[in-house]
C-alpha cells in the first residue's frame, strides 16, 4: 500500500481528492493539511506518507517552502505538484524546491493514477505540461562523461545565462542583469537549446538541475 498525504488549503477539492485516491487500487490517503506548517505537524515519522499532493499557494507556509522543507528533512517522501497555475515560473519553481511531478487540478483522474503510478516506480512524472519525453531523456542520461561534457563546452557566459535562466527572471531582466540586448539573450537560448538538445526554458533548468550546473 502506498500511503498518500494531501496539502490543500480548499477543503472541497481536498475532500474529492481524498475519495478519489482512496478509490485507486494500492493507495490510500494517510493524512490532510490545511497548508504547510500544519503538514509538517501531522508528520509522524513512524508512519511517513509515500507521496505528497502539495498545492502551491497555501496560507503560513506555501508549496514551495514546504516542499523544499520535504526535500532537507525527509527526501524519501516524492511531492506531486497540484496547482492551477501552468506558467514556467511556477513549473521552475517547484522543480527546484524539489517536487518529483506537476499536474494541473484540472486534470482528469486517470492522469493523476498515472502520476501516482509513475512517480512510484520511476521517481518522477511530467506530462506534456512540463515536457514528458524531455525529463525522460534527462533521467535516462547513462553516459555521465557525455553530460560533463556538455556543461564543459558550455562559455563562461552561456554558464551564466543557463544559471540565471534557472530562476523566476523574465528574459528582459536578464539581459539587464548580463547587460546584453534582448537580441543576445536568445542567441544564447537558442544556442543552449542547440548545444543540450532541448526545446524549452524549462528543459534547460531541468540540465542544469540534474547535472549540477545550479545547487537546490
Amino acid at each position: 500500500m502506498n500511503y498518500i498525504a494531501l496539502a490543500d488549503d480548499h477543503i472541497l477539492m481536498r475532500e474529492g481528492l481524498s475519495s478519489l485516491i482512496n478509490s485507486f487500487s494500492n493507495y490510500s490517503v494517510l493524512f490532510e493539511a490545511d497548508n504547510g506548517k500544519q503538514f509538517i505537524d501531522k508528520l509522524n515519522p513512524a508512519k511517513l506518507p509515500d507521496l505528497v499532493l502539495m498545492d502551491i499557494t497555501m496560507p503560513e507556509m506555501d508549496g514551495y517552502s514546504t516542499t523544499s522543507w520535504i526535500r532537507v528533512n525527509y527526501p524519501m517522501i516524492k511531492v506531486i505538484a497540484l496547482s492551477v497555475m501552468d506558467d514556467e515560473s511556477a513549473i521552475i519553481r517547484m522543480l527546484k524546491s524539489g517536487a518529483r511531478g506537476y499536474l494541473l487540478k484540472n486534470s482528469k483522474p486517470d492522469e493523476l493514477k498515472q502520476a501516482l503510478d509513475t512517480v512510484t516506480s520511476k521517481g518522477y512524472y511530467f506530462n506534456e505540461l512540463v515536457s514528458n519525453r524531455l525529463i525522460n531523456s534527462i533521467n535516462k542520461i547513462g553516459d555521465k562523461d557525455s553530460a560533463l561534457r556538455k556543461v564543459v563546452n558550455l562559455t563562461e557566459r552561456e554558464k551564466e545565462f543557463l544559471i540565471l535562466l534557472c530562476s523566476e527572471k523574465p528574459y528582459k531582466e536578464i539581459a539587464e542583469e548580463m547587460f546584453v540586448s534582448p537580441r543576445t539573450i536568445d542567441s544564447y537560448r537558442d544556442t543552449l537549446f542547440e548545444k543540450l538538445h532541448v526545446k524549452t526554458r524549462v528543459g534547460l533548468v531541468l540540465f542544469a538541475i540534474k547535472n549540477k550546473v545550479i545547487e537546490i
